[in-house]
This record gives structure tokens, sequence and C-alpha cells, in this order.
């Protein structure tokens, strides 16, 4: 993967890997980014201004971000979802 900036590569991401843990509920807005995971039963939340967002950097060998926020660094993978299809019948079934 050859990667531009963190801040582009979040526009096109469904699915983030924060240290270890998988957030669907993340938001990249004008201010910050704010990422959302649970760790078992516990919420965690990180919050990063947008100049520590645009100044990660990516590490090819590991295939992943090195973020740096007010709590320290941390590490991020982005990812892209498909969706599938759940009808059993052809496209052409469904306009009947």
């Amino acid at each position: 993967m050859t990667a531009d900036t963190l801040t582009s590569v979040l526009a096109t991401s469904d699915m983030l890997e924060i240290d270890g843990l998988h957030a669907f509920d993340f938001e990249l807005n004008a201010e910050k980014l704010l990422v959302i995971a649970m760790d078992g039963r516990a919420e965690k939340r990180w919050s990063f201004s947008l100049a520590q967002v645009e100044a990660a950097t990516f590490d090819d060998t590991l295939q992943s971000w090195t973020l740096t926020g007010d709590s320290g660094e941390h590490r991020l993978i982005c990812f892209n979802a498909f969706t599938g299809n759940n009808n059993d019948e052809d496209e052409a079934d469904d306009d009947a």
C-alpha cells in the first residue's frame, strides 16, 4: 500500500484498528479525529487534533500509521469494507 496522507486515507476508510482494537465508530471533521471502540465492556475514546492527524507517518514495514496524540503514540490501520448482497435470486428477478 502506498499511502498519501492519513487524512486522505481516512476519507475512504470504513473501519479502523487502533492499538489492536477494531473501531467502526470514527469521525474526521475540520477540527479533529474522534475514534470510539469497545474493549470488552469498556468504551475507549481517542481524540486527535487535525494537526496531529496530518503529522502521522506511515510505516511500510507494519503497514500502519503512527499517530501521536496527547495520550502518547498509537498504531492505526485503516480498512475499506465491501458489502454483500443477501439475495439468493438474480438481479433480473428483483423487478418481478
